[in-house]
């Protein structure tokens, strides 16, 4: 699927699982701190959200964060897939998320997150249900940590873990891509 399918893809996740929660644009662009023109944006594929933004749908609709990755594409094999075969999530700011898990059905969830240059999760932090995990396999990952000091810079072969609900956010302040895959339980 090209970029515009997966954003129309989720845009119908997103408008379906409101409509069916019996929320309307205004209600939820409030329960998430932005406006109605923007979730109405999301909605019809012409904007993407961040990913404090899905976090913040995900929370207000009562589901994970995986959920927007719920529509799997055909596998050859069950348990296993294949870089075709992988649902994307393309978001604002600069991140790509790949659910390389084969399903959402197991204790754990992978993401391989490709993060551009600059790129962000966005100004506010967010927090998620799931416990996660994640490990930077190329450039450079900055966290920021509610209840910490500074901000930690992670480099390749570095890991970290966050509890569930944690408040963070992060980016990549450097001029080359960062890619982390990314574990939630």
């Amino acid at each position: 699927m090209d970029k515009q399918a997966e954003l129309d893809a989720l845009a119908i996740l997103i408008h379906d699982l409101r409509k069916h929660k019996k929320l309307t644009l205004a209600q939820l662009a409030q329960q998430i701190e932005r406006s109605v023109g923007f979730l109405s944006q999301v909605e019809r594929g012409l904007s993407r959200p961040t990913v404090a933004d899905l976090t913040a749908i995900s929370h207000a609709l009562d589901v994970p964060t995986t959920y927007f990755y719920s529509l799997p594409k055909p596998k050859a094999v069950n348990w296993v897939t294949r870089p075709n075969e992988r649902r994307t999530v393309y978001y604002a700011n600069g991140i790509t998320d790949i659910l390389v898990s084969p399903s959402l059905q197991g204790a754990f969830s992978i993401l391989d997150s490709l993060l551009e240059p600059g790129a962000n999760s966005g100004e506010q932090t967010m927090s998620d249900r799931a416990e996660q995990a994640g490990y930077v396999l190329e450039g450079q990952l900055t966290l920021w940590v509610e209840g910490e000091a500074e901000a930690v810079t992670l480099d390749p072969g570095d890991g970290f873990h966050l509890a569930s609900f944690a408040h963070c956010r992060y980016a990549n302040l450097t001029d080359l891509p960062t890619r982390v895959l990314w574990v939630y339980n």
